[in-house]
């Protein structure tokens, strides 16, 4: 049986709209990193530009534009400076590394007493050596590395301030337009969807709560552990606080690991230093903060809108990042997210449509 011209005339407008769609893809993708943000600011800022319009006495657009400008200064000022620090404070780790200061300490402790003896005693059982001098230059090397790579990216960022600069004006223009249509777009996007309204209106929402959890809940846990780490670091006198304390910021969206990749090592560079106090306190401060902010903080900020299990966000953090890098923060767990939600709505709507219906036993 041939086809009707109707059938042909439908074929044809599928592939010209999938070959624009594609276009238009293809258009959008060097803003996608801009856009994604764009849209996580937008979802955070919008209970503000909910509460301006209503009052009545603010224009929706004036109330977008008031909400740009608090965006501006709440976001861009803070990470102006914070560059430049983080440009200074890494080139200075990567001297200490490079020049073996940060581990000299190290080096008289151990061969001044029987650590190494005792550590390499342990260590013959399984054929291996270590001296103090290789201790000192792992750890150098490892101050060098980091400091380098934090100093190559601030440097980057610093080196192309104007370009940073219009990318996030771009950003705000988004944003005021998103606040003003952001309604419109997702009941265009849903009229769009061949899917049920329903099943539309869960994917975003599954996606709202999800970059809210993400930048809210973990951004914010982020913060207090990074400024509380720096903060600990600074007044136990050890190198580059500010850098410790960036790192442990981004660390801290790590369900696993978190911050204790950096302050468990800390403590046993001051055990191996003679602070025995000051490493003791480093593991209960550790302790005490990751409990707080994990069975604290995080249940009462991002309550139970997110359920997805601690070793899958931990994958889909660091794969996000090695695929996209410190955007994979973000893209990662919206990835799973989107699978997970298309699994729920698969297993509730379209499992029975897809398995062979069970035959009738006969009587």
């Amino acid at each position: 049986m041939g086809k009707t011209p109707g059938d042909l005339i439908l074929w044809f407008f599928m592939g010209l709209f999938l070959v624009f769609s594609v276009l238009i893809g293809w258009l959008l993708l060097p803003f996608l990193s801009t856009l994604v943000l764009a849209a996580v600011v937008t979802g955070i800022f919008n209970p503000l530009y909910r509460v301006l319009i209503g009052t009545d006495k603010i224009r929706p657009s004036f109330a977008a534009f008031i909400t740009c400008i608090l965006i501006f200064f709440i976001l861009f000022i803070p990470m102006f400076f914070f560059f430049g620090i983080l440009s200074t404070e890494a080139y200075t780790l990567y001297l200490y590394g490079k020049s073996a200061v940060v581990s000299g300490q190290i080096t008289s402790f151990l061969e001044s007493s029987e650590t190494i003896d005792r550590v390499n005693l342990v260590l013959s059982n399984f054929h291996i050596k270590f001296t103090a001098e290789e201790l000192n230059r792992s750890i150098s090397e490892l101050g060098k590395f980091v400091g380098l790579f934090l100093f190559d990216q601030a440097k980057i960022i610093t080196s192309n301030l104007l370009t940073f600069a219009i990318n996030f004006f771009f950003m705000l223009l988004i944003i005021f337009f998103l606040l003003l249509d952001g309604g419109k777009l997702i009941a265009f996007i849903v009229d769009l969807s061949p899917l049920p309204r329903e099943q539309d209106e869960k994917l975003i929402q599954k996606f709202k709560e999800m970059a809210g959890a993400i930048l809210i809940g973990n951004g914010l846990a982020g913060v207090i552990q990074g400024v509380l780490g720096g903060l600990v670091f600074a007044l136990f006198g050890l190198n580059s606080p500010f850098i410790w304390g960036v790192i442990m910021a981004f660390l801290a969206f790590l369900p696993i690991f978190g911050i204790g990749a950096v302050i468990m090592p800390a403590a046993i560079y001051l055990f191996l230093t003679g602070r025995i106090l000051s490493g003791l306190f480093f593991i209960c401060f550790y302790i005490i903060l990751s409990f707080g902010i994990e069975y604290i903080f995080k249940p009462k900020v991002v309550g139970n809108r997110v359920k997805m299990h601690t070793l899958l966000v931990f994958l889909a953090i660091i794969g996000g990042m090695k695929l996209f890098g410190i955007m994979g923060i973000i893209y990662g767990p919206l990835v799973v997210t989107g699978f997970l939600t298309l699994v729920d709505i698969y297993h509730a709507s379209y499992r029975k449509m897809v398995e062979p219906s069970q035959p009738v036993a006969p009587l």
